[in-house]
């Protein structure tokens, strides 16, 4: 066999050069996104908001090693280390350690905590929208201002007790919306720079001149949150009336409590919402001890919309509700106590006197237990307190992701058409295969 060094030449070339492709992609990539509405990809609004984050993003996920819950989200944060390469991904097994997990209020396989710059945000649902609007929540500067009204027995946001709501207030803390004491004395008024103000459940009477202050404060385009608690008493009813809101006598009862495991009647679960951008996407269980309902007044100068509802099973108790094993209460039709389903959370919204002209919000809810330090880590009861502090701070410039889901990813068939597609393939295309390789065979012997 002759020599021919072209031949050797030509193959230390192709040679040469699929190592030289394979070093050069080892250095060099190239993505190219070819799924329908380019939905393996990030939209230009996550894109262009990556470009902002001047620190590295920190992403922690409580996800057992069990399954493949961890590579979906190693490849779901992969698409954003492509725009921002100094985020990082770590592990955290919640079945090691449950009781930790339970203090660090994860209730989720999978949940993620965001950190950047010192601060924090935790999500329960993994995709574009929920992971990007958590960054633009982290990379606000400004630090927004709540002050919980003080000095009447209220619930404190720095307290420590069962009934307080210092673990909340810590949980915003770590979205930028600082918690602050505000004591309003006869002639005081509420600080043009506050973001918001939260009256939780005084335990005395206020003052008439708290009171119209309070008002006052609602009519000048202030945001406001209410958590008012049966019986009540502490002189609001002219702010109940400026928010076209009325608060029902009684504690809200709900039987349908019993298949969740709940003895006590008092205690009120939610598991279906009502439509708003508040519960959107909510899908836990939210719990609500010793609650009441709230209805709406005729010529309300608010939109008013339900945020929570009572089953069909619920009423307005009116008598001791006693926790004894063998008490029991029912249903007084002859009364004034009144069947469900009931309210007992309202979303109010009007546009705002002030010079801006932005829309105005407050929020009543016959509830305060639900955000304290006994109850905050039940269900979905942290996640719904933030979600009602950022509507109630107007936090909207969030990042609306399209749908880009691939068109017709499913095919609906009628019997028939079943029908058709098996004998299709169980019948006519084996027979077709048969007859051609009977065909070629026959003409093969006729040669």
């Amino acid at each position: 066999m002759p020599f021919r060094p072209h031949r050797w030449l030509r193959a230390a070339l192709i040679i040469a050069a699929a190592l030289l492709l394979g070093f050069l992609s080892t250095r060099l990539s190239f993505r190219q996104d070819w799924t329908a509405g380019a939905r393996a990809s990030l939209g230009p609004q996550t894109t262009a908001l990556l470009r902002t984050l001047d620190a590295p993003v920190e992403v922690v996920s409580y996800a057992s090693e069990v399954g493949a819950l961890r590579g979906a989200i190693g490849d779901f944060i992969a698409r954003y280390r492509v725009a921002k390469p100094d985020i990082s991904l770590a592990f955290v097994d919640p079945t090691v350690d449950p009781a930790a997990m339970r203090e660090r209020g994860v209730q989720v396989d999978g949940e993620l905590e965001v950190r950047y710059k010192g601060r924090s945000e935790r999500l329960k649902v993994l995709n574009e929208r929920e992971l990007s609007n958590a960054l633009l929540r982290l990379s606000r500067s400004r630090e927004r201002m709540v002050a919980f009204l003080s000095g009447n027995g209220e619930r404190k946001p720095d307290g420590a007790a069962n009934a307080d709501l210092g673990q909340f207030a810590r949980v915003l803390l770590d979205q930028g919306i600082r918690a602050v004491p505000l004591v309003l004395g006869p002639n005081a008024r509420i600080p043009d720079n506050t973001d918001l103000v939260v009256i939780a459940n005084p335990r005395v009477p206020l003052a008439d001149a708290v009171v119209a202050e309070l008002v006052d404060w609602v009519e000048r385009g202030g945001a406001l949150l209410w958590l008012s608690e049966p019986g009540e008493a502490v002189g609001l009813d002219p702010l109940a009336t400026a928010l076209s809101v009325r608060v029902l006598d009684g504690t809200l009862v709900d039987g349908s409590g019993a298949r969740l495991g709940l003895g006590d009647p008092s205690f009120v679960a939610v598991t279906a919402y009502p439509a708003h951008p508040v519960t959107q996407g909510l899908n836990l269980t939210t719990l609500f001890p010793q609650s009441v309902a709230l209805a709406q007044l005729t010529g309300a100068r608010w939109d008013i919309k339900p945020l929570l509802r009572s089953s069909a099973q619920s009423w307005t108790e009116t008598g001791v509700i006693s926790r004894t094993a063998e008490s029991t209460i029912r249903y007084d039709a002859d009364g004034q106590e009144m069947r469900g389903p009931l309210d007992l959370a309202f979303a109010l919204s009007r546009l705002s006197p002030r010079p801006d002209r932005r829309e105005q919000r407050t929020a009543v809810i016959g509830d305060g237990d639900f955000l304290s330090n006994s109850f905050l880590g039940n269900g979905g009861n942290r996640e719904l307190g933030v979600r009602i502090f950022n509507w109630l701070l107007a936090d909207d410039d969030l990042i609306e992701v399209p749908d880009r889901a691939a068109p017709d990813r499913e095919l609906v068939l009628s019997q028939a058409g079943l029908g058709l597609l098996g004998g299709g393939f169980l019948v006519v295309l084996p027979s077709l295969l048969a007859a051609t390789g009977g065909l070629l065979w026959w003409r093969r012997r006729r040669r």
